[in-house]
């Protein structure tokens, strides 16, 4: 996560054991390093044993990995994350394309055959939020490209996932809508505020209520691949739970 950096031996102990480290903390971590240089002798970019000690340096009283970004499937997510990104503000078709490509750089949860301390606890909570954010994205930029029935069992399962996520939940709605299902379209308005007020006292963003309006006039302006998704995801796309009105008209 600090490529290129010094981490100190200090701060590898407290993620490795928290503010109650043994005796033999510093005995232990040298000798974790020099297991994980065994490791790295055996890596693409190492073609020699002594490569190891370059790629984990010691240095400052602490340890830096020493690589490339072309090396780090975490860089290569974040450029193709901000080429994706760039794509879909200038309403390139390729979009699409870009962000999946980066979010096929995940397999399963970031980091979790790694023990998390607080630092890297952190680290990891940012890349899922980043990583479901990017998926919004693409899931925006998927509906102007009309593929509406596509995208159904993706975003039943994600806002089921993610049940306080009005942005999925807004192209959730968008994607039966445009795939004539406005009959489950309103039944997924309905549940998310049934949640949202069981559960948190809450009632649905003002964003969300004129979406449900729209479901139910047949508003051209949510059937055709305008602005409308893009405007309608940067709106509602948020997932704090911030003031809200409970006196609105129920879905």
């Amino acid at each position: 996560m600090r490529v290129n950096q010094v981490v100190s031996c200090d701060q590898c102990i407290d993620e490795l054991w928290g503010g109650v480290p043994p005796n033999s903390a510093l005995p232990t971590l040298h000798s974790y390093v020099l297991q994980l240089r065994r490791r790295l002798r055996h890596a693409p970019s190492a073609s020699a044993p002594q490569d190891a000690r370059r790629i984990l340096e010691t240095r400052g009283g602490g340890y830096s990995l020493v690589a490339g970004d072309e090396q780090l499937d975490l860089k290569s997510f974040l450029r193709l994350a901000r080429e994706g990104r760039a794509a879909l503000h200038h309403n390139d078709a390729l979009a699409s394309d870009k962000l999946s490509e980066a979010l096929d750089l995940w397999h399963g949860p970031g980091l979790s055959d790694v023990p998390h301390g607080p630092l890297l606890r952190n680290h990891v909570l940012a890349l899922e939020e980043e990583r479901v954010t990017l998926q919004q994205q693409r899931i925006g930029a998927d509906l102007r490209l009309g593929r509406h029935h596509q995208l159904l069992g993706e975003l039943r399962g994600l806002s089921a996932e993610h049940v306080t996520q009005e942005g999925l939940h807004a192209q959730f709605v968008l994607a039966l809508y445009r795939s004539g299902r406005r009959t489950q379209a309103l039944a997924v308005l309905h549940g998310l505020r049934q949640v949202m007020r069981n559960d948190f006292g809450l009632d649905l963003s003002p964003r969300m209520h004129r979406l449900h309006q729209a479901v139910l006039a047949c508003d051209p302006s949510i059937s055709v691949l305008a602005q409308t998704d893009a405007v309608l995801v940067s709106e509602v796309g948020r997932t704090d739970l911030g003031p809200r009105t409970a006196d609105a008209a129920a879905v």
